[in-house]
């Protein structure tokens, strides 16, 4: 398996300090997350059902005409290679670099051609390609792309049977860049996930987003029982919170802004959305060591950083200190 952000296990067991005094900073999700109330009895004794409540809830937060409840945006992005195998395998698939990584290591592991292309490059790459997958906002870099873009690459594709993969895990906290709501065209499939601004990775709650007959085909792969009845209950209450969703999107846009300021501050030309941020590091390892000495865990790319948000002032403080001492070590 690939490493991710969120493997605090792995910290303590390299640095030799206990969890419970690290600063988890390696995932952009959420750190206050949905408060979650007691749940009906029956949600954990029962076996889930298809809940059209659910669905319903989902439909109106994201604008999207149809779609299907999965177990984390990740069970989608491992099932749809596999979904494409059937009827087109060895698929030339072109996947935005950098990226999420699981994406291009889904497709591989299916049998499937991939090419990474940097977002520069991408307009080129739609006509020599099956499949497209692109993050908007894109994780780790938090560059995006224009709806109508998409849309027009998402056609070009259809035109000869192609798939453009929008994955808008991060697209919460910027939901006017969306294309959920027009995703019941030949073609779009869009991926949503509750765990990243709801801060409720631990559900494992997603949604795919396409048309009738793409949804049936990947729902049909996946089995029975995808989404557990906690999980489902939860969502509902969760995508049906409009009070907190507005409150939510104001302080992640305080908090990023902070961030993103402070980053500068210290000379690290960082950039990316609300949740996080991420800049290109010439020695990532070596920060992410003088951190992670301090308590402090980031995610470390072979190409960069990134960094999620403190939780709380205590966090913001710490992280301010030892980055001012990162930069008095190299001046």
């Amino acid at each position: 398996m690939l490493e991710h952000g969120g493997n605090l296990q792995a910290a303590v067991t390299r640095y030799g300090i206990p969890r419970d005094a690290w600063i988890d900073l390696s995932t952009g999700i959420n750190p206050h997350a949905y408060p979650v109330p007691a749940l009906a009895a029956d949600a954990w004794h029962r076996l889930p059902e298809d809940s059209e409540v659910l669905l319903s809830a989902a439909r109106d937060y994201y604008g999207a005409p149809r779609l299907i409840a999965v177990a984390g945006s990740q069970a989608a992005i491992q099932g749809l290679p596999q979904l494409r195998t059937r009827h087109a395998p060895a698929s030339r698939v072109v996947v935005a670099e950098p990226s999420y990584a699981e994406h291009a290591h889904q497709w591989r592991r299916a049998g499937h051609a991939v090419r990474a292309v940097a977002h520069a490059d991408l307009a080129d790459a739609v006509a020599d390609c099956d499949v497209m997958v692109v993050c908007n906002p894109n994780n780790p870099t938090g560059e995006t792309v224009a709806p109508a873009t998409l849309l027009q690459w998402a056609a070009q594709l259809a035109a000869h049977g192609g798939w453009l993969i929008v994955d808008e895990a991060f697209g919460d906290v910027v939901p006017e860049w969306s294309v959920a709501s027009m995703a019941d065209r030949t073609g779009l499939i869009v991926l949503r996930s509750v765990g990243k601004f709801f801060g409720l990775a631990g559900l494992r709650l997603g949604f795919v987003v396409a048309e009738q007959a793409l949804l049936d085909a990947l729902a049909e792969q996946l089995g029975p029982w995808s989404v557990s009845g906690p999980a489902q209950e939860i969502g509902v209450l969760a995508l049906r919170d409009h009070a907190w969703q507005e409150t939510t999107r104001a302080n992640l846009r305080a908090q990023g802004q902070r961030l993103h300021a402070m980053l500068n501050g210290f000379g690290f030309p960082a950039r990316g959305c609300d949740l996080f941020q991420y800049w290109s590091q010439p020695n990532p390892a070596t920060l992410a060591d003088h951190l992670a000495a301090h308590g402090i865990w980031i995610r470390r790319f072979a190409h960069g950083v990134r960094l999620g948000l403190p939780a709380h002032e205590d966090e913001w403080q710490k992280l301010q200190a030892v980055l001012a001492a990162w930069k008095d070590e190299k001046e």
